[in-house]
């Protein structure tokens, strides 16, 4: 019955007058974090939406999300970016760095200063059989939360969000956004990378609290850990878009 109600939810926001979609074509992703130089955030912002966005799409790059953190204490900007394989993304970074209106746009932007102190970066495919439904309308307020396993224990991670969590999250009014595994240069265990909508911070956190008190999710995270824990470590960051950003 759990299944069914799940399903239904699913076809809601698919059908309820505007659903959000990653595309088709990407199936590589990458986060950027950009540090700011003091006060030049705001500038940085306004490069982005007068001129990077519309290059970024120029040179094949799909803009997924724009964010900027609630408490913003490092200064900082947050996007994700899509590709078409992981071969493409060094190519149509060639390309947009090349592009003369690039060239002119960022050399304009830096005439008081540069507005970028260092940037992070993470690699991620889809995390597989969790982004079958589609992704739902608007949030006021989004949670970027990422999972450090215990050796060897990630598909025991995805297989209880594809079995369990996804659909008690939902239950709670939490709304599951896409879910990625990071690609991990020096070849350790991947992280699952995933983001939670509500519709602002206080919802959020009594909805999280229902979930983490819901039986139905006790229950499955002691099955699921019957022969060992999962989770080592849980990093999570509240988030608000940027108007520009595709993805709200």
């Amino acid at each position: 019955m759990k299944k069914i109600i799940f399903s239904m939810i699913a076809m809601l926001f698919a059908f309820a007058g505007y659903a959000q979609k990653l595309s088709d074509t990407s199936t590589y992703f990458e986060i950027r974090k950009y540090y700011a130089n003091e006060g030049k955030l705001p500038d940085l912002i306004k490069r982005f939406q007068d001129h990077t966005l519309s290059l970024f799409e120029k040179s094949g790059m799909e803009n997924i999300a724009y964010f900027l953190p609630v408490n913003n204490e490092d200064n900082s900007l947050t996007y994700i970016l899509g590709y078409p394989d992981e071969k493409s993304r060094d190519v149509m970074w060639g390309r947009f760095l090349n592009d003369p209106e690039w060239k002119k746009a960022y050399e304009e932007s830096r005439v008081n200063g540069a507005l970028v102190k260092s940037i992070d970066q993470t690699f991620m495919k889809l995390a597989p059989g969790l982004n079958e439904t589609p992704i739902p309308q608007a949030s006021g307020i989004f949670q970027m939360r990422i999972y450090t396993c215990f050796d060897g224990r990630l598909d025991n991670l995805i297989t209880r969000f594809k079995d369990h969590t996804q659909e008690l999250f939902a239950e709670q009014g939490l709304k599951n956004y896409p879910y990625w595994i990071t690609v991990e240069k020096d070849g350790s265990q991947p992280k699952l990378v995933y983001l939670l909508g509500d519709r602002n911070q206080a919802s959020f956190e009594a909805n999280f609290q229902n979930f983490a008190k819901d039986p139905a999710w006790i229950k499955a995270k002691e099955m699921s850990e019957a022969d060992g824990k999962i989770v080592e470590n849980v990093d999570a960051v509240f988030f608000k878009t940027l108007p520009f950003s595709p993805m709200k």
